[in-house]
């Protein structure tokens, strides 16, 4: 469960700069539960994994308006280890645009005040996050977790997780433990060409029904062997998730996809929409995921 440490700052690709219209509509008020900004007038870690092409908060907008989405929550890149303050700037602009419009998770040391995680609350924030699948992005040991929970509950934060699919069994335990909701990222990173009969996505499946734990069925690129435009492989996937628990499930772009350095695998966000519009077919289930699952759990 631990963190890789690069050898090299490699340079992903930017994102499609002109996403398509999606062939659904997505309903009024949608949540893009997962996003990053990427902006070079901020400083990066030292620690990081990879080089960012600029991906900034205009760019965010105009994928959203193309897509149809209202509001989103910003996640903290490992880039910028437990420097939130490009998020959180992004975050400011938005919320100053249209209150209530973002929400963001921040990444913190254990050496966080509790007047700093005040502040960052008073700006959207509403959860940690924890991330040992890129470098840079488990700025805590696991032995601080109970401590920073008992710290967060206060303000009604959550611990969202990333990391190895491989993981997942070993950390179910620790995650069913937590006195905090947790959230995970991109199905867990289960492969969907395994399905959803193998003992990591069971694992996971158990903590959707448990209640604790909210799943983003995001990232759909990254866990399928199919790829654009369908991303078939994945709808066992996500089909099971919902039917575990359809309370639990939000949904997210990942955009602008890091780590992505084949140009054929770089994600059109109106691709990732139809995917997620062929895996649920109710109006009533794509509002729930959509809109008032992320609204009740970001407190929007």
């Amino acid at each position: 469960m631990m963190a890789h440490t690069p050898t090299s700052f490699s340079r992903c690709l930017p994102p499609t700069r002109t996403p398509r219209a999606p062939c659904i509509d997505l309903p009024d008020g949608s949540i893009d539960t997962h996003v990053h900004v990427f902006d070079s007038r901020y400083p990066l870690s030292v620690q990081r994994g990879y080089e960012p092409p600029d991906s900034r908060l205009e760019h965010l907008t105009a994928m959203h308006k193309a897509i149809g989405i209202d509001r989103v929550v910003l996640t903290q890149a490992s880039i910028y280890g437990i420097d939130n303050q490009a998020m959180l700037d992004a975050c400011d602009a938005l919320n100053s645009e249209a209150p209530g419009r973002a929400r963001s998770v921040v990444a913190v040391a254990s050496s966080v005040t509790d007047q700093e995680l005040a502040d960052m609350h008073a700006r959207g924030a509403r959860g940690v996050r924890l991330n040992t699948d890129n470098a840079g992005g488990m700025p805590i040991g696991w032995e601080e977790l109970p401590v920073l929970c008992e710290r967060i509950a206060a303000l009604g934060w959550h611990i969202e997780f990333l990391f190895p699919g491989c993981d997942m069994v070993e950390l179910a335990p620790i995650i069913a433990s937590l006195p905090v909701p947790a959230c995970i990222g991109h199905f867990a990173y289960q492969p969907a060409c395994d399905g959803s009969a193998t003992e990591g996505y069971e694992a996971l499946l158990a903590l959707l029904r448990d209640g604790n734990t909210w799943l983003k069925i995001s990232g759909a690129d990254r866990v399928s062997a199919v790829g654009a435009p369908g991303y078939e492989d994945v709808a066992p996937l996500a089909r099971a998730a919902i039917k575990a628990n359809p309370e639990r499930i939000m949904w997210g772009t990942d955009w602008p996809h890091p780590n992505k350095y084949d140009p054929a695998k770089v994600p059109d966000e109106g691709n990732l929409v139809d995917a997620l519009g062929s895996w649920v077919d109710d109006p009533d289930m794509l509002h729930r995921i959509t809109v008032d699952n992320p609204q009740s759990f970001y407190d929007f």
